[in-house]
């Protein structure tokens, strides 16, 4: 599932190509992309024909595109990405691609924005904005959202308080997005190789110092990330325009199984986590003596 990184690339090209353009109608090819409007598809797309988008924005891993003012005021389309699901900006002549599933026009007559969503994981809905938990306006479903480490507002110290507070595992605090939000399990390994330290290392045993060090680990690598346009280990993740991004080439322990730590030339291990997989260095991040159940 794109990350931090992902998204922001993702943000970034809808910027630059959707903003402040009329939709003139709305196209919904697979009643599933738009499961999560509890409104239906026809629903969906009378409340968004009309409408200009206004923003373009992004907390953690979740996207949406501000609507001006309408009939139910101000609101946004909140984007789902799934595993597979691609935001592109292509000229209007260009052939349907095969797993089209949502198809905005525009009054300009310019280039489309479509949905495309192979495994059908992901989705767009309509829903109106709501005071944040962490401050901010944000589409209800979302309002639970904490920031995340490249946000201008993100507090660092009150983010290493929440962390251990949580009497977790340390990478499940990291990919706890109430708590921090934009890391996923691409960047808590490759920020906990950073910082030297395992992700089952007991949140409350954690130190402040740690808990800096690991989250500005987790900002640098995402950054880093970001500027190589994210990660891509296949043809699912791409941009606005089709291109996959190229940080998978940079990765330091995940998914680099057997291969040597880059710091130290021991094999990297692969465990089982959360139906997922973690992988760390044995020597750089020793488990703890006591690890969290």
């Amino acid at each position: 599932m794109p990350e931090l990184p992902e998204v922001e690339v993702v943000r970034r090209g809808l910027a630059d190509h959707v903003l402040d353009r009329a939709i003139a109608a709305v196209d919904v090819a697979h009643p599933r992309a738009v499961r999560r409007h509890a409104a239906g598809g026809a629903d969906f797309a009378a409340r968004l024909t009309g409408r200009t988008i206004t923003g373009a924005r992004r907390r953690g891993k979740y996207l949406w595109l501000d609507l001006d003012g309408g009939a139910t005021g101000d609101d946004a389309v909140l984007a789902h990405l799934g595993m597979s699901g691609q935001m592109l900006v292509t000229h209007s002549g260009h052939p349907d691609e095969k797993h089209l599933r949502v198809r905005f026009r525009f009054a300009d007559d310019g280039s489309e924005l479509r949905f495309v969503d192979q495994r059908t994981f992901g989705g767009l809905s309509v829903h109106p904005l709501a005071p944040a938990a962490g401050g901010g306006l944000l589409p209800e479903p979302i309002a639970h959202i904490a920031r995340d480490p490249m946000d201008p507002a993100f507090d660092l110290d009150a983010a290493v308080t929440a962390i251990r507070r949580r009497r977790i595992g340390l990478k499940r605090a990291l990919l706890d997005q109430t708590v921090v939000s934009g890391i996923g399990n691409i960047y808590a390994d490759e920020a906990l190789w950073r910082a030297r330290l395992h992700g089952a290392r007991p949140t409350e045993a954690l130190t402040r110092k740690q808990g800096r060090e690991v989250l500005t680990a987790a900002t640098e690598v995402m950054a880093e990330a970001l500027t190589a346009g994210g990660t891509s280990f296949d043809a699912l993740y791409v941009n606005v325009n089709g291109a996959s991004g190229y940080f998978d080439r940079s990765l330091a322990v995940y998914g680099q199984t057997d291969r040597p730590c880059p710091r130290c030339g021991t094999p990297i291990r692969r465990d089982a986590f959360m139906n997922r997989s973690s992988f760390t260095c044995p020597r750089c991040q020793p488990k703890p003596r006591r690890p969290h159940p």
